[in-house]
């Protein structure tokens, strides 16, 4: 018999041990070991069986162990010193109030998602773990961050894979209850409640759940409420679930029920209102319709307020294609914002800011990103490269500007260490190096020997072996109605074996398949007798992902070849919980997307901290990061004629990488058993890459080059009484309506000999025409550089032209003139060109407007 309703019956925990239920209540237990080991004391195999989270465990622990503990000073003592240090370690100032007063005061953290612990399960792939990891790296550093998203009743989905292979997807509803959530109230008790008006005159209802992440807040919106009409209790029924209007609906909820949410937290909790608002990509983007409501509100115009809004608005994408955006009939928006959702807005006004460039009004969608960048004057991409390619797949909003010009900067994604690193390289650190901060450690130390090193990743190996087994063995009973795992299944894998791990969201562009290129050579990769090799795969694909689920069924299916199932096997339902285990028990983490379509990945860094070492084609953060010390790099066949032949050369030199370089260095071993150069890379890894790819490092680069200047800005704008913004609204309606007469009517050069040489001076004068403008509108600048067959000026400089009075009788038409130097030999091309300048534009780019000589 199955239940019709499920729900966590808590242990009444003696008051004695009260500090249990308050360090549970706190995420921050999902990542300081020092806790975790306190609540494993209290009963160690429950606690694996709880799979490490406090809430569940606390559920089911047996209460005669708890009044033994409550009587045992010795334990008593212990949890009350670890809630001691948890009320420190939230009180206490930490890196963020070293920076002085010219700071944000409070910073809002907007994601569709939220990977934090597997216990509280809001999260499908790398962009909500990386939003739990800027969480976390943000509490630790005293970031003052509060975070807002959906609380979805059913998360993401639960994976299974039927005996043919194809992925089923089944949707178990949470129980709040049991999860470490409580309800924002009001003091008298009563529940927070945001409502959205929507149409048919309906309003939409959420309540507001809140989760402390260490020193950060999280608040979740929830429509499951009886005040919803039945089909409105289901818009936070799962993530990324439904058709276009069920996905507007959550995004319309997300960042305008999020902006009125924070408003009741921040009068209920005395926290400042965030002057700076980070919406973690487009999902989110209706935040910024909802603070121009509120600056309409009180007295702003439309285009004002829009300047005020932009100036403290940061908005970072993480789409390297433009299929990845979430796009909107047209139609449908303006529907729900004729309904009242946003008063005081005009929807003429608010549609054109997903207006994609190029396309006329009525055939565009409604496209988040686009609108996300025009609500955001700051904005970023999420590695090096994927700055250079959202610059080039963004350049149409900032026509006439080169790609390098588009203001869209990057900082590369980071993870949290204290959370991916195993408990057993902690405790190597803290016994050997002194240190609990393996991020930092000095692993290249003598302290540390190569075979206490190596002990402890075969431990970590062996650990993800026995899970391994363990899921597969409950996935055979799920599919054979209980019935008892045959006796390979506890012989799959091998904890003396290199393990190469691959785990992530199954697009098709993460080419899942592409070892699979030529099965035969893989098959006997694996089952070599003298170097062996053993895959540990898991991954999920979107519900509506038909290729993506073939991609999974065509490797299971290979996965389940006699021969082969004990050295490949695919792990179904990849969590949280899987990847504790299965970043650390491997030796080499693989990647193989289609370059440069990766944007990050984050999980080769998780790999990185725990010694493994990367092979992978080199994009995201790997093309940044790429040495031999930490890994090898798969070659791109990017002059390929075609995928199929690019697929099949870059497999090729996957195989050959496996077969005549990584393997030949895992298996050479010293005297004692010990490969040695192989842990001269695990050991550099851990010591110069790791520092690198912490979230801490991203948090204060986020903190410095985004937040503070986002404060700043928006603080100068907004100043007495928002005049600034009222200001540079005007000139910017003039500038665009002027613009049209703006142009380089001439440029005469002169100071350079038929054939110039380095060093050789040449000067220009431009006539350029402002029509109603003033020079203190405008600069009239050179750009100029190398300038080859293309006719494009390369690696392109810019300097600036003085005015130098008037060449007609109107004055309309202005003389500019200046100099520049010819310091470097080769081909050489210059242009002259006229951009908006105002104090308070961050970029020359910013409006889009430029004029060029032609």
């Amino acid at each position: 018999m199955k239940p019709i309703r499920k729900f966590i019956v808590r242990a009444v925990v003696p008051p004695q041990l009260s500090a249990l239920e308050e360090l549970a209540a706190n995420l921050r237990w999902s990542w300081h070991e020092p806790t975790r080991r306190l609540f494993e004391h209290i009963d160690p195999l429950g606690w694996r069986r709880s799979e490490r989270d406090p809430i569940a465990f606390l559920g089911d622990v047996d209460a005669r162990r708890l009044e033994e503990l409550a009587h045992d000073d010795g334990f008593v003592a212990w949890a009350e010193r670890e809630r001691d240090a948890l009320r420190t370690y939230v009180s206490e100032p930490r890196w963020f109030q070293s920076l002085g007063a010219d700071t944000p005061r409070t910073i809002a953290y907007f994601s569709p998602e939220f990977g934090i612990a597997a216990a509280l399960p809001q999260y499908s792939g790398g962009l909500g773990i990386l939003a739990g990891d800027h969480l976390k790296a943000a509490s630790d550093l005293g970031v003052p961050l509060v975070a807002v998203g959906l609380f979805y009743k059913a998360g993401y989905f639960s994976q299974a894979i039927a005996p043919d292979g194809w992925q089923q997807e089944r949707y178990p509803a949470l129980d709040p209850d049991g999860l470490p959530l409580s309800v924002l109230r009001r003091a008298d008790g009563t529940p927070v409640q945001v409502t959205l008006a929507v149409p048919d005159d309906r309003s939409l209802h959420a309540r507001v759940w809140q989760v402390a992440v260490g020193r950060v807040t999280l608040l979740l919106l929830d429509t499951d409420i009886p005040a919803n009409d039945d089909d409105l209790r289901q818009v936070t029924d799962r993530l990324y679930g439904g058709g276009g209007e069920h996905r507007l609906q959550q995004e319309l909820l997300l960042g305008i029920g999020g902006v009125r949410a924070l408003r009741a937290w921040s009068e209920l909790t005395g926290r400042a209102f965030p002057d700076v608002f980070h919406m973690n990509e487009g999902h989110a983007g209706f935040l910024g319709l909802e603070r121009i409501s509120a600056c309409i509100g009180e007295g702003l115009a439309f285009g004002e307020a829009l300047q005020l809004v932009r100036a403290g608005t940061v908005f970072t994408t993480h789409t390297p294609v433009p299929a990845g955006i979430d796009r909107f009939d047209r139609a449908l928006v303006a529907r729900y914002l004729e309904s009242g959702l946003l008063p005081g807005i005009d929807p003429a006004d608010a549609l054109p800011l997903g207006l994609e460039p190029g396309v006329a009004a009525e055939e565009s969608a409604f496209n988040m990103a686009m609108m996300g960048l025009r609500l955001a004057q700051h904005a970023n991409g999420v590695s090096k490269l994927h700055g250079e390619v959202s610059r080039s797949m963004f350049a149409s909003l900032w026509p006439g500007f080169d790609a390098d010009e588009v203001p869209i900067t990057s900082i590369t994604n980071g993870v949290h260490a204290p959370t991916w690193t195993d408990p057993a390289l902690l405790e190597l650190a803290e016994e050997r190096l002194g240190t609990g901060d393996t991020e930092h450690a000095d692993w290249l130390s003598t302290a540390v020997s190569d075979a206490e090193l190596w002990s402890v990743k075969r431990g970590m190996r062996l650990q993800l072996v026995e899970d391994a087994r363990r899921r597969l063995a409950a996935a055979w009973a799920d599919q054979h109605a209980g019935a008892v795992a045959p006796d390979w299944v506890r012989r799959v894998l091998d904890p003396d074996v290199l393990t190469i791990g691959f785990a992530r969201r199954v697009p098709t562009y993460k080419r899942l398949t592409l070892m699979l290129q030529d099965p035969e050579r893989l098959a006997a990769i694996l089952t070599n007798p003298d170097r062996p090799v053993q895959f540990v795969i898991a991954g999920k694909a979107h519900p509506a992902d038909e290729e993506g689920k073939r991609l999974i069924q065509r490797l299971v299916q290979f996965a389940q070849r006699p021969e082969l199932r004990e050295r490949i096997v695919f792990l179904p339902d990849y969590d949280m919980g899987m990847a504790e285990t299965l970043y650390p028990g491997c030796d080499v983490w693989m990647n193989n997307p289609l370059r440069p379509l990766e944007a990050c990945g984050t999980s080769g860094m998780k790999a990185a901290m725990n010694g493994a070492l990367n092979l992978s084609i080199l994009d995201g953060w790997w093309a940044e990061y790429a040495a031999d010390d930490h890994g090898w790099v798969i070659p791109t066949a990017d002059a390929a004629p075609d995928p199929a032949e690019r697929d099949r050369l870059e497999a090729n030199a996957l195989y050959d990488l496996i077969e005549h370089r990584i393997t030949r260095l895992f298996y050479d071993r010293d005297h004692d058993g010990v490969p040695t150069e192989w842990m001269t890379r695990v050991r550099r890894t851990l010591a110069n890459l790791s520092p690198e790819l912490g979230a801490d490092r991203m948090v204060r680069e986020y903190v410095e080059r985004l937040y503070r200047p986002a404060a700043e800005h928006a603080a100068l704008v907004g100043a007495n009484g928002a005049k600034p913004a009222r200001e540079l609204a005007e000139w910017v309606a003039g500038v665009r309506a002027a613009w049209p007469s703006v142009h380089v009517s001439h440029v005469e050069s002169g100071g350079v000999e038929a054939t110039p040489h380095v060093g050789d001076e040449l000067h220009l004068r431009a006539h350029v025409a402002l029509g109603w403008l003033t020079p203190d509108d405008v600069a009239v600048q050179v750009v100029y550089g190398h300038s080859h067959g293309d006719d494009r000026i390369e690696d392109a400089r810019v300097a600036l032209l003085e005015p130098d009075g008037v060449s007609n009788t109107d004055g309309a038409t202005r003389v500019y003139v200046g100099t520049i130097t010819l310091d470097r030999a080769g081909a050489f091309g210059y242009t002259v060109r006229v951009v908006p300048r105002h104090p308070l534009l961050l970029s020359t780019a910013e409006l889009g407007l430029v004029a060029a000589a032609t």
